[in-house]
């Protein structure tokens, strides 16, 4: 099983998301192998913290396409599943969308599982949606024949309350796109950032943030419909 959590736009929650989902499936006895998109050392500590396994950067900027999927491949083996998380929005690279998440996703054959911030919106979200699901970027120097990326499912952040779901999970199945749940608006949950990334917090923080955001995905995410759909 193999996927890449990707957002929409920086700040949706891909962090949160990513390192719940890391614990939910360690807790079901899952060797969990994680990696982040770019040259990020702050969010591989949660990730560490959440699988007990190193994460490892994949970045397409000072590696060869061909070196990130040796890198997927080797910290991969033995693993029951590879977590990807994503880096800003989707399609934001170094140069347009060369260096994104997208295209590390497209380089390794993965599935997407997108993360959308419904804060303030509801039926919107649909042409959002829409537009992630068709959109066919132009070649880059790593992807020669694009194609657009296969969405597995989507997960929404921020959500108020159930009525509130309920709009955001008919936008997305107007979409014919698998909605796999969501997250409450928790201020607990939410990670301090800085200009260089997230705050280090100390370590009996970052465990209870791991716990909690896993709480939360157990909750209200359909883990077993993820585990379905990113068996490929």
């Amino acid at each position: 099983m193999d996927f890449l959590i990707g957002a929409a736009t920086s700040n949706s929650g891909k962090t949160t998301l990513s390192i719940g989902l890391m614990r939910a499936l360690s807790k079901r006895g899952l060797a969990v192998q994680p990696y982040k998109c770019g040259p990020d050392y702050i969010d591989t500590m949660f990730h560490k913290m959440a699988t007990s396994r190193e994460s490892v950067n994949l970045d397409t900027f000072m590696s060869s396409s061909d070196h990130v999927r040796h890198l997927f491949r080797h910290y991969g083996e033995g693993a029951d599943i590879r977590i990807v998380e994503g880096v800003m929005g989707l399609y934001d690279g170094y140069d347009s969308w060369k260096g994104s998440s997208a295209e590390i996703a497209m380089l390794l054959n993965v599935p997407v599982v997108l993360v959308v911030s419904a804060k303030s919106t509801a039926y919107s979200v649909a042409p959002l949606i829409h537009g992630f699901k068709t959109f066919v970027p132009p070649p880059s120097e790593n992807v020669q024949n694009p194609k657009p990326l296969r969405i597995a499912g989507v997960v929404f952040n921020q959500v108020a309350s159930d009525k509130h779901f309920n709009m955001l999970r008919t936008a997305c199945e107007s979409t014919g796109t698998e909605c796999l749940g969501y997250l409450r608006r928790n201020p607990e949950l939410n990670i301090p950032g800085r200009h260089l990334g997230l705050t280090i917090p100390e370590q009996e923080n970052m465990e209870r943030l791991v716990s909690l955001a896993a709480h939360e995905a157990e909750a209200t995410i359909n883990i077993n419909k993820l585990i379905e759909l990113t068996k490929e």
